[in-house]
């Protein structure tokens, strides 16, 4: 190895080759001497926020289509910072419900979305970013450690096809009807001033996939990050990095494999190919968008069931529980039925009945109870007509459209599509919709049967209060006394069996058992003794089994059909994602270096390795570290994400010497600089944060740009380097020739801050710098003018400027008239220069 005191960059372009038996690696080798640090080709970075934050920070995403920085504290908030003065945007504090342990964070790439995992509850939540709250969540089955948000670039005329035809649900389905803003917090976002924000969940056409890693293996791709499409075997050890190519060729992911408890753990480099994937693309497409309206369209019938449930009131059980006490307190052995057949035929009532009315329920509460039981009711009725119904029917659209596509068994057979699985699903969406149905009858039947019971009770009432009863109500038929006599018989049995169940002996209101979360059956389901259809059914056997009719299950509630229907979907759903993660298999394997077991578990959640995806030229990079002579560095290794190639694969080692000392330090001549932090800023640069290996007080650290396009060339004699599959790369780093770059001032000095982390964004073209101790952020633009060049021209220009004044008025000084209208009208144009600058 060139022993040298410079920074020293060795590149390998990996070739395969077989001898034999043995599988070896050849490595081709540039040499380019050092030479020293030249001018500037770039402007210096720009500093345009610094912070002091309240919280440690545990980690950072820069938002890939705004200027906006997503931040996760260790407290569990997450917080979204603006570029201009690092303002605060909006803050989600942790909760019970969702969870106070952020593990991961990564934004869609449109940068409308932003998704964070939870390690506590084992929950991924999708956050808008336009306010502070949970579109979407679902459960995995390890906490999250790493995620990757991805974008398929591949182009066909296929999918250009399928990405400009308009989505046939929109043309023969109606649009679902913006769910109350009054109901509940989470379904604000389905406001009545934009009833399409459920699309946000949607996002673009174009397949978008997220990708998750967590402990024990545990690897799943979320399509458009709402329904999984691959849950990936084969993978040992806790992820540390991971990335899907653009292409959906391959996966790499990097883990931390615990072999024993006495060792250290070992840091392995994986790339999986997941050309199944890639191979039916557009049928990928297709299907996931397919999966993500499905599961968006069970999330809305989730929120209008939860409307649902809040618009029924807890009020609406005072008739049953005054009953019941009124029960336990009597003395007679007249049953609560008989006491009120008396008062409906005579018009008497007993002693203890006449005080239940009048003192307890009384006639102003008799009042009340009526409104909030028309307006709860009424409520309801209009949830399931708008909205239940609704979804259920686009629900029932998207599964058979899927049940098409699955028949096309040369299309989607491959992709784990099953026609019988997804005709169970329709069966239970049918059976869903049957209870809806259901539900509706209760209601209006409820509705009646309580509003005449209550206009006869009120003037009942009044007339024992003796007081005025308007001539409206005074009226009665016989009808009317019939209606009333049915629903006390109906309704007003004692049952004790109730009692033991629901500790209550009567169960006037009928509604609010149907969206109770229990798996009890129903306390009084519906009597379907003269239903003439349900009979004939029940007796014909060929029918009661039939496939064509939607089964009916009278003694359950509305919410345990839902979580069937969402159990079976789930299922039907759940193959394509074992076929398609079953079809990923390991194509390459590298062990990279032993772990030390005593790193800061808080700094340990910034380390390196890195991966990063190069789409214009169908590469992965591994970006990691290893220490040697007590020096941090940093290797590239580059892989081609189509795995059935091996050229264009490169290793390239960075070691960080004296390169900045003719700048920061003349008398130095033996300081080493270590590596702190890195990531890519695009295909051909990498930003680092560094330090001197003898850093002395009131020293900064340096944050710079490493360009790489100097150092995949051909121009050098190629040298080849041996890698052996046997060993650890690190037990073979003393081989690895070096090169040497020109870093050409792309740096800047942190001063007064003792930086360690960077997170960057190249197609904003800023990043963000964290301390050591997590509270400190500088953020900066990267390909702006520094302010003291910016102020430095500002001065050349008012210089050159005033002279040119002076200049022009020098040669009027012959005519005093003309030396007046120039100053006159340099004054004018400056006031208008003014003028605009402050309008605009």
């Amino acid at each position: 190895m060139c022993k040298t005191s410079g920074m020293i960059l060795c590149v390998f372009i990996r070739c395969l080759r077989t001898q034999k038996s043995e599988l070896a690696f050849s490595w081709s080798i540039f040499f380019i001497p050092f030479q020293g640090v030249a001018t500037a080709t770039m402007p210096a970075f720009r500093q345009v926020g610094e912070k002091q934050l309240p919280q440690e920070i545990i980690f950072m995403a820069w938002s890939p289509k705004r200027d906006l920085i997503a931040l996760a504290n260790k407290v569990g908030e997450v917080l979204l910072h603006r570029l201009a003065n690092f303002q605060r945007v909006w803050s989600l504090p942790p909760s019970e419900s969702t969870g106070k342990e952020v593990t991961a964070l990564a934004w869609r790439p449109d940068g409308k979305i932003l998704a964070f995992g939870l390690a506590d509850t084992k929950r991924v939540i999708l956050c808008d970013v336009e306010k502070p709250e949970s579109l979407h969540s679902f459960s995995v089955d390890a906490p999250v450690t790493r995620m990757h948000w991805m974008e398929v670039t591949e182009e066909s005329s296929v999918l250009t096809s399928f990405y400009n035809a308009e989505d046939e649900s929109n043309l023969l389905l109606p649009k679902l009807p913006a769910l109350p803003k009054n109901y509940s917090t989470t379904s604000k976002i389905f406001s009545e001033e934009k009833s399409d924000e459920i699309m946000k969940l949607m996002g673009d056409v174009r397949l978008n996939a997220l990708v998750l890693g967590g402990n024990a293996g545990f690897i799943e791709i979320y399509a458009y990050g709402m329904y999984k499409i691959a849950t990936v075997t084969g993978v040992t050890g806790s992820c540390l990095a991971l990335c899907l190519s653009s292409d959906l060729k391959s996966l790499s992911v990097i883990t931390k494999v615990e072999v024993s408890p006495e060792s250290e753990p070992e840091i392995t480099y994986f790339q999986l190919d997941t050309s199944l994937l890639s191979t039916y693309l557009p049928e990928v497409t297709r299907m996931a968008r397919k999966f993500t309206h499905i599961s968006t369209l069970l999330q809305y019938i989730k929120l209008s069931l939860t409307c649902m449930c809040e618009a029924w009131e807890e009020i609406l059980m005072q008739m049953d529980s005054r009953l019941t006490k009124f029960v336990q307190e009597k003395n007679t052995t007249t049953s609560v039925q008989d006491e009120f057949m008396q008062l409906l035929l005579w018009g008497k009532a007993s002693l203890e009945l006449q005080a239940l009315l009048m003192n307890q329920l009384t006639v102003k509460g008799l009042k009340k109870l009526g409104q909030s039981m028309e307006s709860s009711y009424s409520s309801i009725q209009k949830l399931v007509i708008s909205h239940l119904q609704s979804g259920s029917e686009a629900l029932l659209y998207h599964l058979s459209e899927l049940k098409g596509m699955a028949s096309w068994k040369q299309k989607y057979e491959s992709l784990g599509l099953d026609a019988s699985g997804i005709e169970e699903a329709i069966t239970a969406v049918g059976s869903f919709i049957l209870k809806a149905n259901e539900l509706l009858q209760v209601i209006d039947s409820s509705m009646k049967n309580f509003k005449a019971f209550f206009r006869w009770l009120y003037v009942a009432m009044l007339r024992m209060s003796e007081d005025h009863v308007p001539p409206e109500l005074n009226k009665m038929t016989q009808k009317d006394i019939t209606f009333v006599a049915d629903f006390l018989t109906e309704h007003f049995n004692e049952a004790p069996e109730l009692y033991n169940r629901k500790g209550k002996y009567f169960n006037v209101e009928r509604v609010g058992q149907y969206l109770k979360d229990e798996d009890d059956d129903l306390v009084s389901p519906p009597n379907t003794e003269g239903n003439q259809w349900f009979n004939f059914l029940q007796n014909s056997s060929h029918l009661k089994e039939s496939p064509l009719l939607f089964p009916y299950y009278p003694q359950k509630s509305l919410h345990f059909v839902k979580r069937r229907m969402e159990g079976i979907i789930d299922q039907c759903l759940q193959k394509p994602a074992d076929v398609v993660g079953k079809s990923v298999h390991e194509a390459f394997c590298m062990p990279l270096y032993k772990a030390s077991n005593s790193e800061d578990s808080a700094s340990q959640l910034f380390k390196l390795p890195f991966l990063w995806n190069d789409k214009s030229s169908s590469l992965h990079y591994v970006l990691f570290t290893m220490l040697e002579n007590s020096v941090s560095k940093i290797y590239i290794l580059r892989r081609h994400t189509d795995t059935s190639r091996s050229a264009n694969n490169g290793l390239l080692a960075v070691d960080f010497g004296n390169f900045l000392n003719n700048c920061m330090n003349e008398s130095s001549v033996t300081s080493v600089y270590s590596y702190l932090d890195a990531h890519f800023y695009d295909d051909e640069t990498i930003t680092v944060i560094l330090a001197e290996n003898l850093e002395q007080e009131g020293k900064g650290r340096i944050l710079a740009q490493l360009p790489l396009s100097s150092i995949y060339t051909e121009e050098n004699q190629e040298q080849e380097f041996r890698w052996n599959s046997d060993q650890r790369l690190d037990m073979q780093c003393d081989n690895i020739p070096a090169r040497a770059v020109t870093i050409e001032g792309q740096w800047r000095v942190l001063e007064n801050m003792k930086a360690q982390y960077v997170a960057v964004n190249g197609i904003r073209k800023v990043s963000c710098v964290l301390s050591s101790n997590l509270r400190h952020i500088r953020v900066f633009e990267m390909d702006v003018e520094d302010d003291g060049e910016a102020e430095e021209e500002e001065e050349e220009e008012t210089a050159q400027h005033a002279a040119t004044r002076e200049e022009k008025l020098q040669q009027s000084t012959g005519n005093p008239e003309e030396s007046i209208c120039v100053a006159s009208g340099e004054l004018a144009h400056e006031t208008e220069e003014h003028e605009r600058s402050i309008s605009t």
